[in-house]
């Protein structure tokens, strides 16, 4: 099990006594590990994993202003109802994933209720949903680090992460302060060793 698993948790696990359950968030930079680290919290405990990629919002819905907007390309009123608030009341999430290529829904997903859930991707703390989580998690990376990776991991994209992406993010984590905002914070530039992760005071 590596420590940040170990400490995700640990800090819930008062959550999840006698028939409790708990949801967290698992928000920070591109490439700094989030759905790693989400896979490994499902593979240790066979909780329901929700990725906020699969709620994009489709281009002709976005306001016009989008880019100016924390989360603007993501469709969290769908994702709240659909997904998030389900999840809290241990009730099944039904929902179908939004793919941007081709532009079109994917068959519905249903997931039975479990005692955690986890989320993951880029705006999961954004303030429209942070009531909705009972621990905040914030993945942060070095520019150096970062770069390495989304080159490594997809070189044909990754003028559209500086150009594009990557600022945005930056412009959310500016204007929402998510990593202020977690209870637990940690910085993955070990590319080896993804167990050597330090904590960070937010």
């Amino acid at each position: 099990m590596s420590e940040a698993v170990r400490q995700i948790l640990e800090a819930v696990r008062p959550l999840l006594t006698g028939a409790g359950r708990a949801v967290v968030a698992i928000d920070g930079r591109c490439a700094s590990g989030k759905t790693t680290l989400a896979a490994a919290l499902q593979a240790e405990t066979g909780c329901n994993l929700l990725h906020l990629d699969d709620f994009y919002l489709p281009m002709d819905q976005r306001p016009a202003d989008w880019t100016r907007r924390s989360g603007g390309n993501i469709d969290l009123v769908r994702f709240r109802k659909e997904a998030l608030e389900p999840a809290r009341a241990g009730k099944p999430v039904l929902y179908r994933a939004y793919r941007c290529h081709p532009g079109a829904f994917e068959p519905p997903v249903l997931l039975q209720p479990t005692p955690l859930t986890v989320v993951e991707g880029s705006y999961s703390l954004h303030p429209a949903l942070e009531d909705c989580y009972d621990l905040r998690v914030f993945l942060t990376i070095s520019p150096e680090e970062q770069r390495r990776r989304l080159l490594r991991r997809n070189p044909e994209r990754y003028g559209a992460f500086v150009s594009t992406w990557i600022p945005l993010e930056e412009q959310y984590f500016t204007r929402e302060n998510p990593r202020g905002r977690a209870q637990l914070c940690l910085c993955t530039d070990n590319p080896e060793t993804k167990e050597d992760l330090c904590n960070e005071t937010p």
